[in-house]
C-alpha cells in the first residue's frame, strides 16, 4: 500500500475538517438561534418566507421535506446539512451578512458570525471544485487557520482543540 503524499494528506485533512467539524460548529450556532424545542414552531412561523425561497428554487424538495416533516415527526437540526443551516441562518435571523456577501470569501479582518458562515461555505465549495485531491501545503495552512478560527468562534474552544488534533493526524 502506498502512503499519501503531503498534498493528498492535506486534502484529506481539509475534507474531514469541512465535512466533520465545521457542520457541527454551524449547528451550535443554529441551535442557539433556533432552539431544538422551538425549531418546529420557528419554521412554521416562517412558512411564507420559506415557501417563497422554495418557489425561487433556493430551497429544494428534499430540504423542504426536512423542514416540514410528516406527522408525528418534527424537524431536527441533526438532519440538516451545513448548506441548509446556513440558508436558514442567513434568511431567518438577524445575523448580518459579511461586507462582501455570502458568496465570496470575507476578508481576514471580518470575524463576524455572518463572515464565519460565509468562510465555511466558501471553503466547502472550493474543495468540491478542486480538479484533483491535492492541496498545496502553503494554501492548506492558510486555509486551515482561517477555517479553524471561524470554527472556534462559532462552536467554541473545544472544537478548536479538535481542529488542532485533526491537523496532525494521518
Amino acid at each position: 500500500m502506498t502512503s499519501l503524499s503531503e498534498e493528498e494528506a492535506n486534502y484529506v485533512r481539509m475534507s474531514f475538517l469541512l465535512t466533520g467539524v465545521s457542520p457541527r460548529a454551524a449547528r451550535v450556532l443554529f441551535d442557539r438561534e433556533f432552539h431544538p424545542s422551538r425549531l418546529d414552531s420557528s419554521l412554521k412561523k416562517a412558512y411564507n418566507k420559506l415557501k417563497e425561497l422554495k418557489n425561487k428554487h433556493v430551497i429544494n424538495e428534499s430540504q423542504w421535506k426536512l423542514l416540514f416533516t410528516s406527522f408525528p415527526d418534527v424537524p431536527d437540526s441533526k438532519t440538516f446539512d451545513v448548506t441548509l443551516m446556513i440558508l436558514l441562518l442567513r434568511n431567518l435571523t438577524k445575523i448580518s451578512s459579511p461586507l462582501c456577501g455570502y458568496d465570496r470569501l470575507p476578508s481576514a479582518n471580518d470575524t463576524t458570525t455572518g463572515a464565519d458562515l460565509a468562510r465555511i461555505k466558501h471553503y466547502r465549495n472550493y474543495m468540491a471544485h478542486l480538479k484533483d485531491a491535492n492541496l498545496d501545503t502553503v494554501v492548506f495552512n492558510a486555509n486551515w487557520n482561517d477555517i479553524t478560527n471561524a470554527i472556534a468562534r462559532l462552536g467554541g474552544q473545544q472544537m478548536k482543540q479538535e481542529c488542532d488534533q485533526l491537523k496532525s493526524k494521518l
